[in-house]
């Protein structure tokens, strides 16, 4: 049986930005899916995904502060991107 070959264990900043980007293109097609509105489902999507992105770090003992951006780093712009939808849905008037 053939062995596959030892991947590295961290991910380049490249890398993680590209992930990023392809799971927020998902989240904002499953955002305009939702039954309540664009501007709440992509926030409730966005606050879960900080939480899953926190506890994948804590899963995979990432450090928070790394020279090469991880899940901590996607967490925090998920959560920024949360609070800026949060904010934008509670201004507008309708």
């Amino acid at each position: 049986m053939a062995q596959l070959p030892n991947l590295p264990q961290q991910l380049t900043s490249t890398q993680v930005i590209v992930r990023f980007c392809l799971r927020m293109i998902i989240l904002v097609f499953f955002a305009t899916l939702g039954s309540i509105g664009f501007g709440k489902s992509l926030a409730a999507l966005l606050w879960m995904s900080t939480i899953l992105g926190a506890v994948i770090g804590v899963m995979r003992r990432e450090p928070p502060f790394d020279k090469v951006l991880n899940h901590w780093d996607e967490m925090v712009a998920y959560a920024a991107l949360c609070c800026l939808a949060s904010g934008i849905n509670q201004a507008a008037p309708f």
